[in-house]
């Protein structure tokens, strides 16, 4: 998708303009120390839309009961609300209500299927093959999984460019004992979009099952789970304009209702004796306890309002700030930006060294023109290493970010070298 004029980037929006949807995001009309908020972190977490901070505070001040266990008035309307939102947000990603589990977070939805499925199913002489791009929550599970059943971890390597190759997936595969392919859709580092649904058929092909990190591209793509065939897709609620506290895990009806619960206790139960139990029907086998009923509520209304400024149209403008965002950067003397090179064939960040300057100091710096940006190893110390770096400066863009976002950025770095003699 090449990038769009900006004056078209906002015709269906729910505001119009992007002055309109900034306005939508009270906490952008913040200043610090005189100067406005400049947010590009939105990769680390989102801001909130009003819609959101509103309906989950509607929900908690007129609608507050537990859900699937009151009969009275006021516990059918959480009912409602709590399962209303699941279905829009099995919608929103093109999958079923009953395979798309409330979880706390990606990382838990990860964790979950290592230990779920995992567990049961990989052994002593399987392997698990993940990348060298991934983040921690898609690396360290896999980890103790092979430690505990003394299965081999392998990882798929990163290229110059940030990117996988695929005839190195084939030679993995055609060795015959991987059970598991866990990657990411979109590198929370490198900014890399990789090919998510031709990796899924080419391990059920060499059946390997597929598990997707989709924290970062959920907010940024159009996903469709069912059509990118992958058997289990994690993702999150807080890069995507919605609270923090839930997260979001689709996973084959099959293999789900194969599995094992990951937690015991209330809600997940059909049945119990003093001696047994026998588990819920899905999604609610993988439920237990007091589900995050408000946070459903409110990401029900953040998938809610990106559908409403329309998925297509915001890729269409997260290429155009990313292009931007690359375009200046570029401008930049002794910056080096780390992943692929051409903005459509990554998602809207950009992790990136400056010659003679600690990415800390480079983010510190940055504060001080009231631009916020990220620094450190980004959870991914291993790829870190594969990079020559120990950590990274990052930039990323949201929905509510434009082009003087991105010169602010440029400003502040090029005064950055400045102040350190450059």
């Amino acid at each position: 998708m090449p990038p769009v004029a900006e004056n078209d980037l906002f015709k269906g929006s729910p505001s119009g303009a992007l002055a309109g949807v900034r306005s939508d995001f009270p906490i952008l009309s913040r200043t610090f120390g005189g100067r406005p908020l400049i947010y590009l972190d939105s990769a680390a977490s989102s801001q909130k839309p009003r819609a959101v901070i509103e309906a989950q505070a509607e929900h908690l001040r007129s609608h507050n009961a537990n859900v699937h266990r009151g009969v009275y008035a006021l516990a059918q309307e959480a009912d409602a609300a709590y399962d209303g939102a699941r279905r829009r947000v099995a919608a929103f990603v093109g999958a079923e209500p009953r395979t798309t589990i409330f979880t706390k977070n990606a990382t838990e939805a990860i964790n979950l299927v290592a230990y779920a499925w995992g567990r049961a199913n990989v052994g002593a002489g399987d392997a698990v093959l993940i990348t060298q791009m991934e983040h921690h929550a898609n690396l360290v599970p896999w980890q103790v999984l092979c430690g505990e059943r003394g299965a081999q971890l392998r990882y798929l390597e990163v290229d110059e460019h940030g990117e996988l190759s695929l005839d190195q997936l084939d030679v993995e595969l055609e060795r015959g004992d991987v059970r598991l392919l866990a990657f990411a859709h979109v590198s929370n580092v490198l900014g890399t979009i990789n090919p998510v649904a031709e990796i899924a058929k080419r391990a059920r092909a060499a059946g390997a099952v597929s598990l997707v990190d989709g924290a970062q591209a959920v907010a940024q793509l159009p996903v469709d789970v069912g059509a990118l065939g992958a058997d289990f897709y994690a993702w999150t609620g807080h890069k995507v304009l919605g609270p923090t506290g839930i997260g979001v895990l689709h996973g084959r009806a099959e293999l789900l209702e194969g599995m094992q619960p990951f937690l015991t206790g209330g809600d997940m139960i059909a049945s119990v004796s003093f001696e047994s139990a026998t588990w819920n029907e899905l999604p609610y086998k993988f439920e237990a306890g007091t589900p995050p009923i408000a946070e459903a509520v409110g990401l029900g209304a953040a998938v809610d309002y990106l559908s409403a400024l329309g998925m297509e149209l915001g890729r269409a403008r997260e290429l155009a700030r990313t292009a931007s965002l690359l375009e200046r950067l570029a401008q930049v003397p002794g910056l080096r930006v780390v992943g692929p090179p051409s903005a459509e064939r990554r998602g809207g960040l950009a992790s990136f060294t400056i010659d003679g300057m600690h990415p800390h100091d480079v983010a510190e710096l940055a504060d001080r023109a009231g631009v916020c940006i990220r620094a450190g190893h980004h959870c991914a110390q291993p790829l870190m290493r594969c990079l020559g770096v120990s950590a990274t400066a990052r930039a990323s863009v949201g929905v509510y970010n434009d082009r003087a976002d991105v010169d602010a950025l440029i400003e502040a770095l090029l005064a950055g070298r400045e102040v350190f003699g450059l």
